[in-house]
């Protein structure tokens, strides 16, 4: 009886140290599965942090490109602005010296022209020479179709140049002649052999004249 009494004993120590084993592994189980959660939970914070500063840094890093691109593509603006301007400018100048050269080309041909047409002028002028008053149909259609031809040689700019009875001018006059005359004035053109004219602004022909004193 005894010794079954102290085998139940042995067997109760021997629970006893199991379930003592049994919670001592369970609490260090515990206490492993805690430290492992730790750790996993400081690992996900640093990684997140990590992420966040990576993260921070490309956002930085796009907003500096964005700008340094943003810049490059106003220079290159200003670059295209500033060429445009100047080919503007240059073409506005070829423009302008391309008009000067074509009005000063028209201008040139035109008094080219003209001065061959006036000494057909001239002989109009001789031919009819005291026919002013006659009244012969051909006197009078050769004083119609001269009159015809000064009003055309006026409306394309030729005048004549006033030169009897006014002040010798060198610009306009050409003396080929000097008289000493005491009725006429100091210089005073006395006489015109050749009619000169104007075209525009510009002599075509100079006076022929004679120049008293």
């Amino acid at each position: 009886m005894a010794e079954e009494k102290k085998q139940e004993d042995r067997e109760e120590v021997k629970v006893d140290e199991t379930v003592e084993t049994e919670t001592s592994e369970e609490k260090d189980t515990e206490s492993t599965e805690a430290g492992e959660a730790a750790a996993t939970k400081e690992e996900a914070e640093e990684k997140e942090e990590s992420a966040e500063e990576a993260e921070e840094e490309k956002g930085n890093g796009g907003f500096f490109k964005k700008k340094e691109k943003k810049d490059k593509k106003d220079a290159q603006i200003e670059e295209l602005t500033d060429k445009v301007r100047r080919q503007m400018a240059e073409f506005e100048n070829f423009r302008k010296r391309s008009e000067k050269e074509k009005s000063q080309m028209y201008e040139v041909g035109a008094k080219s022209i003209l001065e061959k047409i006036l000494p057909v002028v001239d002989n109009f002028e001789r031919g009819l020479k005291g026919m002013e008053e006659s009244e012969d149909p051909f006197a009078q259609g050769m004083q119609m179709i001269y009159k015809q031809l000064m009003t055309s040689l006026e409306e394309a700019g030729v005048s004549p140049i006033e030169a009897l009875g006014n002040e010798f001018d060198p610009n306009f006059h050409n003396a080929v002649m000097h008289v000493e005359d005491e009725e006429a004035g100091e210089s005073e053109i006395v006489e015109e052999f050749q009619k000169g004219y104007m075209y525009h602004d510009t002599v075509l022909r100079h006076s022929m004249v004679k120049v008293a004193n």
